[in-house]
């Protein structure tokens, strides 16, 4: 499986690198379903080259990063769709994939990367827990969760590893401690609220965590308000003095019992340039950001 010959960390310190939109909006904008409980990483199994044409549409929109469809995607919540532990393994591979296919496919000279999704405890859950964080599990409880699976993305050689939406520190240290044991690099980034991570602690203590990791490129938030990211974007780069990533929804809101999305859009590529001049070096959109956004972030960035 071919790689960018110049390093996604190589990459950071040359300047900024643009990283994909919604993985989900993309797809349903597609005529996909996704309201099961295996979100877009149902069409690994269904339709893998929809994830693929979904990549494809965020590189040729004038992303450089494509983030897995394997957010949702855990043994656990596989199985409770009939699918065994070896086939579930086989579509975390998929994920990865899926992705550098659609970098061979983008008609685009420039390095494009993989990211392989290791989203937090309570997307598979189902229920919104990712946004509270707090499960009562203890820190060794998910890091024998986050384990296989995160050995299993690893393997299928990503160029790094998203470790995102996290909600707490005690998920944070987890994922960090499976970190350590593996080949490859990751950024971390918290989902938080106002300045604060979801769960309520201080985004100082949170982003401390990742300062001193070896593993660790970049660190930040994605999968909140546009607004919230501001703050931490600067304190990211202040405690931690690694790149920042930020990717944060359109600034609308889910509604966990509706599956559904409440409000107005808030993201626009005018915010680009604060987040760059307070550090963050890998930026793009989560949740209801699509490729044209996407295209204006990357022309916000001297490209295009």
């Amino acid at each position: 499986m071919p790689t960018p010959a110049l390093s996604l960390t190589d990459a950071l310190a040359s300047g900024t690198v643009v990283v994909d939109g919604g993985m989900s909006n993309q797809l349903a904008a597609a005529g996909h379903d996704l309201s099961d409980t295996l979100w877009s990483a149902r069409l690994l199994a269904d339709d893998p080259e929809a994830v693929a044409d979904a990549h494809l549409a965020y590189f040729e929109a004038g992303a450089d990063v494509a983030i897995t469809a394997s957010y949702q995607a855990t043994f656990e919540g596989f199985a409770r769709q009939g699918i065994d532990h070896r086939r579930a393994a086989g579509l975390l591979a998929l994920s990865v994939e899926a992705a550098r296919d659609a970098t061979l496919r983008a008609r685009t000279a420039r390095p494009l990367y993989v990211a392989a999704s290791v989203g937090p405890y309570g997307a598979m859950l189902a229920d919104g827990s990712e946004y509270r964080g707090r499960y009562g599990l203890s820190v060794a409880e998910l890091e024998r969760f986050h384990r296989p699976r995160m050995e299993i993305l690893a393997a299928a050689r990503p160029d790094v590893l998203a470790l995102e939406t996290v909600p707490d520190t005690d998920e944070a240290e987890a994922l960090l401690g499976v970190l350590r044991d593996l080949d490859v690099p990751a950024w971390l980034s918290y989902s938080v609220a106002g300045d604060r991570t979801r769960a309520g602690q201080r985004l100082e203590d949170a982003f401390a965590l990742a300062a001193d990791a070896d593993g660790v490129i970049a660190v930040g938030v994605n999968c909140c308000a546009p607004e919230d990211a501001d703050r931490a974007v600067e304190v990211a780069a202040r405690v931690t003095g690694k790149p920042v990533v930020v990717y944060p929804n359109s600034g609308e809101t889910w509604d966990a019992t509706a599956r559904a999305w409440t409000g107005t859009p808030t993201f626009t590529a005018d915010r680009v340039t604060g987040w760059r001049e307070s550090g963050a070096r890998l930026i793009g959109g989560c949740c209801r950001v699509g490729p044209d956004t996407i295209a204006a972030v990357a022309a916000a960035v001297g490209r295009g």
